[in-house]
């Protein structure tokens, strides 16, 4: 009988920096009975990600301004074609709902979803809830947060703390890494600035790595792609990389991270039990990595430190000082672990089960 009962049909809306991207595909591999459908923008980390993977749609999509302005009207009337467009998919589709990590491409799914009377179910990945979370949770049939403390800024009647689901590379045996040629038993400290680089903490670790090298320690440095000098620097004990396909294993075998602390990192450092020096990118929307880190550093897991108060020779201090006590890395290892909600994804995918069968029988009995 199950077979002839039609499939579940659902529309994730995902889009932009892997923060966005990572947890969704992560919650999607979790629901492999659904009929799943990717919501994108055009020329975003998505359209790498999941072309091969589900059927991407894209519209174009305009970040909301902070404040009152000529541009107010456009993005606006930007917003309703989207949400138009949105909803058309929705009812040519037949989609039981829809699933967003937040974002600007929230805003159409969330109100063309809620227009046609479909259940939403939002993921906020960040410690401090992103302005679309914020404006669109009450829209939502449920909010799963990835941090406890994104509760105080969301209607708490809704928010179910599940964590941030990371990527399956992180949730099954771990290879080694023989493609880098690190020896075993030295120190590591992995240097990794998120999906976008870090061309500033990229240039303060090049700085202060001779110490570093002097005391044994070995450095994977991924400088992301937009580093012009990226290669300025050379030493055996020296891997400088883009990026690095299996981070699971990395982390797993780093002695110590340097960081920014957008959500994704941040969980895949605890679920690896790493210990990290974090510096929250200055730039990031509402300064929400810094309220990330926080979580952090007051469980001990880290130890933050402002770019704007950070110099070479700080940071050259504090990863030698680091190093040199194995009893204080082997507490924020601990520490790190405390904070890893490991079995995230099936948390949230069985939230999605549960909002739409919910939604279904309401629609049926109502």
């Amino acid at each position: 009988m199950q077979s002839t009962l039609k499939p579940i049909r659902l529309l994730i809306a995902a889009s932009g920096t892997g923060g966005h991207v990572f947890p969704a595909i992560a919650t999607a591999e979790q629901l492999p009975e659904f009929q799943i459908e990717w919501l994108g923008v055009p020329d975003r980390l998505e359209t790498q990600l999941v072309g091969d993977r589900y059927p991407l749609h894209t519209i174009s999509v305009t970040g909301f301004q902070q404040k009152l302005g000529l541009g107010t009207l456009k993005i606006l009337l930007g917003l309703i074609r989207s949400i138009r467009q949105v909803r058309a998919l929705l009812k040519q589709g037949n989609f039981d709902g829809v699933f967003t990590t937040g974002g600007y491409i929230a805003a159409p799914a969330i109100l063309a979803a809620r227009s046609l009377g479909l259940p939403v179910i939002l993921h906020e990945s960040n410690a401090l809830p992103g302005k679309v979370t914020r404006w669109f949770a009450p829209w939502c049939s449920v909010v799963a947060i990835g941090f406890a403390a994104a509760a105080t800024c969301l209607p708490r009647s809704q928010t179910i703390c599940v964590g941030t689901p990371v990527r399956s590379q992180f949730r099954s045996a771990l290879d080694g890494l023989d493609d880098l040629s690190i020896p075993n038993q030295v120190p590591l400290i992995v240097v990794v600035g998120g999906s976008q680089g870090a061309v500033a903490l990229n240039k303060m670790v090049r700085q202060a790595a001779s110490t570093w090298f002097d005391a044994g320690a070995w450095i994977v440095h991924l400088t992301g792609e937009s580093d012009p000098d990226a290669t300025s620097l050379q030493h055996p004990h020296y891997v400088v990389l883009p990026f690095y396909n299996n981070m699971a294993a990395l982390f797993q075998r780093a002695d110590l991270a340097i960081s920014r602390s957008g959500a994704g990192t941040l969980t895949e450092l605890a679920v690896t039990h790493t210990p990290s020096i974090l510096i929250p990118y200055p730039f990031a929307a509402e300064d929400h990595q810094a309220f990330n880190a926080a979580i952090f550093a007051q469980a001990g897991a880290a130890e933050v430190y402002r770019q704007a108060d950070l110099t070479p020779d700080l940071l050259e201090k504090q990863v030698l000082r680091l190093l040199k006590s194995p009893d204080r890395l082997q507490q924020m290892t601990k520490q790190a672990a405390s904070l890893a909600i490991v079995d995230s994804a099936e948390q949230l995918a069985q939230l999605i089960r549960q909002q739409i069968q919910a939604s279904a029988y309401r629609y049926n009995h109502g």
